[in-house]
């Protein structure tokens, strides 16, 4: 595509050219001198309208996501457009053109999954390259530790992305220079808001050269430098393309993790979002290490068991849960090790007590219920007009759909299909979304959300 970087010189340049032959270079402050002559008037209006924030508006971009869970890459095509709307507020401003998404490549997951936790790659370093490396002799291609792997895995990342873009565009016979950016989160392996930072591994370089589209990535860290966590950033796209005066809606994301948006129906109120605790990424978790299963379809096995209700009030008391927004979680606090010592320690206090993986199953979908719907019913629970939309993996969830309903008995709880936007693609939309706001110039957090104290346009730009 054509660089925006010599659109906005262009522009600028027979814009400045403009205002000079008008006589605004002189002492006058009288701008009126300019408006005198309608047809420069004209011109310069039709140069104001050619920057290049104005013409990225409502072009195609592509979305792209793959969450905690880590169960694949989601990519869309889409484009943006504030003047479409219907009387009944039940479609978005926006257009969802085409979907793709594919599974991670099996090397690449192992990978991920094992930089997501501190150390976790010594498992894949074997003896052999160790001792190459403190050897005299060259070391392996092969990465020998965790930033050699992080290397590696940013550029695999990369690679797969590109590939799913490119079957993407194939797939809607949609040309590469009729898209302008790529909306590309990256994959995050350490969210340490506490500490001030978050990684997110993406290789945007990569993906420019092999799709011959401009990449926006590294969304996170511009709100955590203002102070922010950094996430959610979602409740900035679900306010954009979900609000409505007439009610307040509450949108919970079922991804890896769960996270709430608070949309009220008033305008002077403030958005309300955060994350809730753990969903997908406990659930995957144990399914994998009891069955031949990635994931429990439909929730059939949890609903086999049984809730353990002293395992699950000893769970709620992870602090996280205790925590005040605005606050955000990860893998860092919830993941198999974590719920295996959890367990280890209910079996010591409670020996009388027996259980099964299915039980277990049961209590940890009842945990994400629990915790998610005791904070929507925080903020809807006095208003007669509201309504629960779900979205992200979880939705597809039978079981868990029906214990959130159990915890929010006056309010139906359905999902964002009902808005006009699949459960399934919502967080890849949200992120052609923020690369829209980034090439707008616009800001793409909600400092009422992450903490950020103030609003500032995200992510880094890597253009094609």
């Amino acid at each position: 595509m054509t660089n925006p970087a010599s659109i906005a010189d262009t522009d600028h340049n027979a814009l400045a050219d403009l205002l000079m032959n008008n006589g605004l270079d002189n002492s006058s402050d009288d701008i009126d001198d300019l408006t005198s002559d309608n047809s420069n008037y004209a011109t310069l209006t039709d140069a104001l309208e050619q920057t290049v924030f104005e013409s990225f508006d409502d072009g195609l971009y592509i979305g792209m996501m793959s969450g905690t869970s880590l169960d694949g890459m989601d990519a869309v095509l889409c484009q943006f457009n504030p003047e479409i709307s219907n009387e009944d507020n039940t479609q978005p401003p926006m257009r969802l053109l085409a979907t793709y998404s594919q599974d991670f490549p099996p090397r690449l997951r192992e990978v991920l999954l094992a930089l997501c936790q501190p150390n976790g790659v010594q498992a894949l370093t074997t003896a052999t390259d160790q001792s190459d490396v403190d050897s005299k002799t060259e070391p392996k291609s092969e990465p020998y530790s965790e930033l050699d792997w992080f290397g590696w895995a940013s550029r695999e990342y990369a690679v797969f992305a590109s590939e799913v873009v490119n079957t993407l565009l194939q797939q809607s016979n949609t040309d590469p220079e009729s898209v302008l950016a790529i909306g590309c989160h990256g994959q995050t392996v350490r969210h340490r808001p506490q500490m001030g930072f978050s990684l997110q591994l993406v290789d945007a370089n990569i993906i420019a050269e092999r799709t011959g589209i401009s990449v926006v990535s590294d969304f996170r860290r511009r709100d955590m430098a203002v102070g922010g966590q950094g996430a959610p950033l979602v409740p900035a796209f679900h306010q954009a393309l979900f609000a409505n005066p007439d009610s307040t809606r509450a949108l919970l994301n079922l991804g890896g993790i769960a996270n709430i948006t608070v949309l009220p129906a008033n305008e002077e109120d403030q958005v309300v979002g955060y994350d809730t605790g753990p969903a997908n990424l406990l659930l995957d978790a144990w399914t994998s290490l009891h069955t031949d299963n990635d994931y429990d379809a439909g929730g059939a096995w949890a609903q086999s068991g049984t809730i353990i209700e002293p395992l699950l009030q000893q769970l709620l008391t992870h602090p996280f849960f205790a925590q005040s927004h605005p606050k955000s979680t990860g893998r860092e606090d919830f993941n198999l090790t974590w719920l295996q010592d959890e367990l280890q320690a209910f079996e010591q206090a409670n020996a009388n007590i027996s259980y099964s993986a299915a039980d277990v199953q049961a209590t940890l979908t009842e945990l994400t219920a629990i915790s998610a719907s005791t904070q929507i019913n925080m903020f809807i629970s006095d208003s007669k007009n509201s309504s629960v939309y779900v979205c992200g993996g979880g939705a597809l969830n039978d079981y868990l759909m029906k214990r959130l309903q159990a915890h929010l008995p006056h309010y139906t709880v359905q999902t964002t299909a009902h808005l006009g936007l699949a459960p399934t693609w919502v967080e890849a939309v949200a992120f052609a979304w923020l690369a829209r706001q980034t090439l707008m110039g616009e800001t793409g957090n909600l400092p009422a959300v992450t903490g950020a104290n103030k609003g500032v346009v995200l992510g880094q730009v890597c253009f094609a």
